[in-house]
């Protein structure tokens, strides 16, 4: 009789995957349309995203490609602060950390999908010795990049002097705006979607597969292009703001009317925003990231639930630490 009941719950198999149905055994914790645990990631890339129990969402809104967009400047330690960092230790220590961290994501969502990523670093001035550590740590992980050498001097005289709140802006802003500048050009040959990252992010390793199958199934159920914003800031809390929830493949995430400047989204957002997005490398704003913010009013920007990327700054500032994340584990995990 037993034998029997294992003949048709085979069958029974079969017939679901031909349709594109998946079942659940619970008496052993397990999908057998998936040959998974429940445990297991269930989604799959471009067809469908699913996050038990409530089920599947139909992938319309297909990622294609992503390009990781690094902009990096060792020599500075803080841009506009004068405290130390958590830690206290060299600028470049946080750069390598960061690098390693997102090679880290980027290798474990590889593991199980196949994916165009590219990366591109934009550098600023770091000396040669940090650019050969930078470079070690892409042959590390066998990984090709592209580095660009900015030269502020092509978007000097784009630049106003003098800033939102009438002082005069600071060399190390205005490289900062150049960089970001240089960034954006850079997407003009992106195919989708794209990450501009500052190189004091530290990454969970699975940020990068949280945000492209979340950035799927969000867009998808939405239907409309989207922002993410990885880091879950402290700032975030200093008011009680209505928000929107959002269920992701493997996090919470929650709608968000302000980001700093490591953030995901479409090359079409780009395009569709340019000229809006090109103000910030124009004139220092108060804050800096007011045309972004503009734009969340129109657009949905989103952050997780604990956070995915930590901004290593001093323990004291409210544009850094998430709260509620480990971040001696996260900092030790990417030593090497």
């Amino acid at each position: 009789m037993l034998k029997k009941k294992n003949i048709f719950k085979k069958i029974f198999v079969k017939i679901c995957r031909v349709f594109g149905f998946e079942i659940i055994d619970q008496s052993n914790f397990s999908i057998p349309t998936m040959n998974k645990p429940l445990n297991a990631e269930l989604s799959t890339l471009g067809k469908k995203s699913i996050n038990l129990p409530l089920g599947e969402v139909v992938i319309t809104r297909k990622v294609r490609a992503l390009d990781i967009i690094i902009r990096t400047c060792t020599k500075v330690n803080m841009l506009t602060q004068n405290k130390s960092r958590l830690f206290e230790k060299e600028k470049i220590e946080y750069t390598l950390r960061t690098l390693r961290s997102l090679l880290k994501s980027v290798n474990y969502f590889s593991q199980t999908n196949n994916l165009i990523i590219k990366f591109k670093i934009v550098d600023h001035d770091s000396p040669k010795k940090d650019l050969e550590k930078i470079n070690n740590v892409f042959e590390q992980y066998n990984t090709k990049y592209d580095l660009i050498n900015l030269d502020v001097s092509k978007f000097f005289e784009k630049i106003q002097k003098i800033n939102e709140k009438g002082e005069k802006v600071s060399s190390n802003q205005i490289s900062n705006m150049a960089n970001i500048h240089q960034s954006l050009l850079e997407t003009k040959n992106s195919e989708d979607l794209i990450y501009f990252v500052e190189d004091d992010y530290l990454h969970e390793k699975i940020s990068i597969s949280e945000m492209i199958f979340s950035y799927e199934r969000i867009s998808s159920q939405l239907n409309n292009e989207l922002i993410i914003c990885p880091s879950d800031y402290p700032y975030l809390y200093n008011n009680s703001e209505a928000t929107r929830n959002f269920l992701g493949n493997n996090c919470h995430w929650r709608s968000v009317g302000e980001s700093l400047c490591t953030f995901l989204t479409s090359k079409a957002m780009i395009d569709k925003y340019w000229d809006q997005i090109l103000r910030m490398c124009e004139k220092e704003h108060l804050p800096f990231e007011k045309p972004l913010h503009e734009i969340y009013e129109k657009e949905l920007c989103i952050s997780p639930i604990p956070s995915l990327a930590i901004h290593f700054t001093n323990v004291n500032s409210v544009f850094g630490l998430s709260p509620n994340v480990n971040w001696g584990r996260v900092w030790e995990e990417n030593n090497n």
